[in-house]
């Protein structure tokens, strides 16, 4: 039982880790804009939940997320553990990059910079990112 329990809190530990790099990287791209917003907060609280955070968790994990985001000078803090997520996993992340940027109905050079580097960073073929990002400009678009 005691070994159970063990394994199961370190699976919670490592998931609250990969969660918080993950809001890390939303939050990264909601702000590179200058401007974030309580839409991009909340479209970030949401892929969280959709990640599996936890509804009583999210708040540690977004203040822990932020002081990582501030503290970091690359965004390669951030995507190390996403890269290695399963691919499911990581359109969904695209996805909320997407919907943050589209989330004032503009996306300027930065955050088309960022995206573009993250085609590469992510190991998602460009094709995909490319698909999802128009699913969801029609999305933003109707």
């Amino acid at each position: 039982m005691g070994i159970f329990s063990k394994n199961k809190k370190k699976d919670m530990e490592n998931n609250n880790d990969f969660l918080c790099k993950v809001a890390s990287l939303l939050i990264h791209a909601a702000k590179i804009d200058e401007v974030y917003t309580d839409d991009e907060n909340e479209i970030i609280k949401k892929t969280l939940i959709k990640l599996g955070a936890k509804d009583l968790n999210i708040d540690k994990i977004m203040s822990d997320a932020t002081t990582i985001e501030e503290n970091s000078n690359q965004i390669l803090n951030f995507t190390r553990e996403v890269k290695n997520a399963p691919e499911s996993l990581k359109i969904e992340i695209i996805e909320a990059l997407w919907k943050i940027i589209y989330s004032n109905k503009n996306a300027d050079i930065y955050e088309t910079n960022l995206m573009r580097r993250l085609t590469g960073l992510l190991y998602i073929d460009s094709k995909i990112i490319g698909n999802i990002k128009e699913k969801v400009k029609k999305e933003f678009f109707k």
